[in-house]
């Protein structure tokens, strides 16, 4: 009960003596890591990585030219700028500034964070700008003028909320926020659309949709899709079950389908993604399947569709992307990607072909214009190959163009990359993903980092990371990516084995990984470190309290850590499809078994560990991670650090230089205790 917990007072997020508490808590944790002799150098080192005008310009198309935002140095809170395609192609392309938002900050003396753009097509003349305060996930919407380069003078601009807004023609919007009293669901998201048009006040504004306050969130928008203006509109029940609306004629159409199936427009088609498997009739669809129809058969009821891909064991369907007659389908078969094209004629139906793309490890592919060709981007990476972007055309699959590339941020020399398989308590096989040096003794002395997730469908892939690289890696340590159950690298069932009264398994599976680096001899308790951010800080202070035996320090960012009050923190509502509800007593019979504010014991030894979170963080309440602190400090415990960022939202840091600073913290905590046994 919130009347048990002593430490309520520390949810008031802005309250004076919350903020002295942790101003006073930074300045222990800080001075102490600040003052190791690796801290300096390494957050220079990392801020020299982040701010290096060598990092790849990720660019979107929009008309004639090629859109990028970039931070550096010179511009900390960043550029919003444009090329051609024919600049791009060169070495040192020419950037026209769009908009400034280090100017912006300084002359409207605000903390803008860069929150991204929702451009109007065809046109792409007109813009509208979401900017964060801080960075949290509430922003301002302005529109913004693409030829003027300039906001437009008396033009939109919806006040700050978590909102959305899309263009139904140049001078009307369909816009989510927050209307006043009951435009909110419980989770804080909108649940009310309204048609905005220019001229007219926002509050007048027609309502067009609307969800119920129980939902998580619900709206509608428009998109520009093969030529003409769409609008779809949504309900989310929950996290993972959603009602869809399609605007047919001149009302909206209910898509007629499971809840818990995914659907999306591919030009004349809808795409059906089911989370389990769905019984039509005389036929059952197998979940995780891609199923595509005509959008008119299947209004006028038709259920026989066409499979895009059909599951296979220790294989995901991932996603796809649209290109202007193919659509491009991913898929994970043993957490590595792969492709196939599908393409529709009347004549012939779909027909499906593999796709070869260029490098190893992983692929991310998306389209550079979807509404006029058949090219795409493709990012590959892995652990040690420095990113490289290419630009791939369907009709040309064996000549990808190589764009951009990372340089070596960190030395990979005598470094490899190895899957193995962990037997979790039920005997499941875990897969998880390791590197280290190729000639490693196994004599259990590796300081080792074990980063782990485990919640929401989110697919742990191999990536290049700098930061592991110049922090981790290079100074001789292991770094380990566990796929742990939770997660969706095997599909929706892969994550539905660890929802709510069955989430021990995901820690169960992270243990296992845990164990079998020890046995295999790669590190020992006192060497193995772990780390783990949002539901991922879950993760890892819940190993902190079930196996304190087993780490020699624990690293806990943006944490959930009491379930008993997440889901009347902030956004925390819209995850008791995850997790469960507290408030009934039969589901917080399980959420206390992982509730780490609740299982923490004063008679226990804990490893040292890191709570690290931000004020600004409107989406997992920064309350979490102090309750914690000030719990395990009053029981008396020893090595408990805490940094909390007084900006910066979910991420932790709003901008480089914190990013840089943060990463430096977490690290040279790692080392200080991992290293320990080593004198």
């Amino acid at each position: 009960m919130a009347q048990d917990d002593p430490f309520l007072w520390l949810e008031d997020i802005d309250g004076e003596k919350a903020l002295a508490w942790a101003r006073e808590r930074n300045a222990e944790s800080t001075g102490l890591l600040e003052a190791a002799p690796g801290f300096e150098p390494l957050r220079e080192r990392l801020l020299s990585i982040y701010q290096s005008k060598e990092k790849i310009p990720y660019v979107t198309a929009r008309g004639d030219h090629l859109y990028n935002f970039w931070q550096d140095e010179t511009h900390v809170r960043g550029l919003w700028r444009r090329t051609t395609p024919e600049s791009f192609r060169t070495p040192e392309p020419e950037w026209e500034t769009v908009l400034d938002l280090d100017a912006l900050a300084d002359k409207e003396g605000e903390n803008w964070v860069w929150k991204g753009p929702n451009v109007f097509e065809p046109d792409y003349d007109r813009a509208l700008l979401r900017l964060s305060r801080g960075g949290g996930d509430a922003v301002v919407v302005r529109e913004f003028d693409l030829g003027k380069l300039a906001f437009v003078e008396g033009g939109f601009e919806v006040p700050e909320a978590k909102s959305n807004a899309s263009w139904l023609d140049r001078d009307t919007l369909l816009v989510g926020t927050d209307f006043g009293e009951g435009s909110l669901t419980e989770s804080g998201y909108p649940r009310t659309t309204r048609l905005w048009k220019r001229g007219t006040p926002l509050d007048s504004a027609e309502l067009v949709f609307e969800g119920e306050r129980s939902d998580v969130s619900a709206g509608a928008y428009a998109f520009w899709h093969r030529g003409k203006r769409r609008r779809m509109a949504y309900r989310s029940l929950d996290f993972y079950r959603t009602e869809e609306f399609l605007w047919h004629g001149e009302d909206w159409g209910r898509l007629e389908k499971p809840d818990d199936v995914e659907v999306s427009l591919a030009g004349e088609h809808l795409l059906f993604h089911p989370r389990k498997d769905w019984e039509t009739g005389n036929r059952t669809w197998p979940a995780d399947s891609l199923l595509a129809m005509d959008t008119d058969r299947f209004l006028a009821g038709d259920r026989g569709f066409d499979v895009l891909y059909d599951p296979k064991p220790r294989s995901a369907y991932k996603g796809f992307e649209v290109t202007a007659s193919a659509i491009i389908v991913n898929e994970l078969a043993e957490v590595r990607d792969r492709f196939t094209v599908a393409r529709f004629s009347k004549e012939e139906g779909w027909r499906l072909s593999p796709l070869e793309t260029p490098g190893s490890g992983s692929v991310h592919l998306s389209a550079y214009d979807s509404e006029n060709s058949d090219r795409y981007w493709a990012i590959v990476t892995d652990f040690l190959t420095p990113t490289t972007l290419f630009l791939c055309d369907l009709d040309a699959p064996a000549e990808p163009e190589k764009l951009k590339s990372l340089p070596d941020f960190f030395d990979p020399s005598g470094l490899a990359i190895e899957q193995f398989h962990a037997i979790s308590a039920d005997g499941t096989e875990v897969p998880y993903f390791l590197v280290g040096p190729k000639k490693l003794e196994r004599d259990g002395t590796h300081s080792t980092l074990l980063y782990g997730y485990g919640g929401f469908e989110v697919t742990m892939e191999s990536s290049y990371s700098a930061t592991v690289g110049a922090a981790w890696l290079e100074r001789g340590g292991i770094y380990v990516l566990a796929n742990i159950r939770g997660g969706g690298e095997f599909g929706p069932a892969w994550h539905q084995a660890a929802l709510q009264e069955n989430r021990q398994r995901a820690y169960d599976d992270f243990i296992a990984i845990a164990e079998d680096l020890i046995a295999k001899g790669f590190t020992s308790p006192d060497h193995l470190g772990i780390m783990g951010g949002s539901n991922g800080g879950l993760l890892t202070g819940n190993m902190l309290v079930q196996r304190p035996d087993l780490f020699g320090a624990v690293v806990s960012s943006v944490p959930l850590l009491d379930m008993r009050r997440y889901h009347k923190l902030l956004a925390g509502a819209s995850w008791m499809a995850e997790f469960g509800d507290p408030d009934d007593p039969e589901q917080w019979t399980w959420l206390e078994t992982y509730s780490p504010y609740h299982r923490v014991k004063a008679e226990v030894a804990y490893p040292p560990v890191l709570f690290a979170t931000s004020t600004r963080d409107d989406r997992v309440h920064p309350g979490h991670a102090r309750k914690m602190v000030a719990r395990m400090e009053k029981q008396g415990h020893d090595d408990v650090f805490y940094y909390e960022n007084i900006e910066g939202g979910h991420g932790g840091a709003a901008n480089l230089i914190q990013s840089a600073y943060l990463n430096a913290l977490e690290y040279t905590f790692l080392w200080r205790f991992l290293e320990k046994a080593e004198g």
